[in-house]
């Protein structure tokens, strides 16, 4: 079972971007290797920042517009928002980059 929250083509404005604080969106796809790797680590890092940051998952297969919008060409791919804006991304299954950019923007 995952702690982060699965969001759709259809819900991401409400879900992310009207969302007040941190929300980190994990661009995926079942097929994806690195993707799965990095799954276990959002998932702690969904429960160390529990309160702090919102943690969601798109399927890039199943939502085609936002990755798009977002110009994701490229899994795993994870973008930061504040308050809706988005502030930030890392590119590719580095658990470091991920863990500091959660440090620098929780905060």
């Amino acid at each position: 079972m995952s702690n982060a929250v699965d969001v759709t083509d259809n819900d991401f404005e409400a879900e992310i971007e009207q969302h007040a604080g941190l929300a980190v969106v994990d661009f995926w796809a079942t097929w994806c290797g690195p993707c799965r790797m990095i799954a276990p680590i959002l998932d702690q890092l969904a429960i160390e920042y529990a309160g702090k940051a919102k943690v969601a998952k798109l399927d890039v297969d199943t939502n085609i517009r936002t990755p798009a919008r977002f110009q994701v060409r490229s899994i795993p791919t994870i973008l930061f928002f504040k308050d809706g804006k988005l502030v930030d991304q890392v590119i590719g299954a580095v658990k470091s980059q991920i863990e500091t950019k959660f440090k620098q923007h929780a905060a």
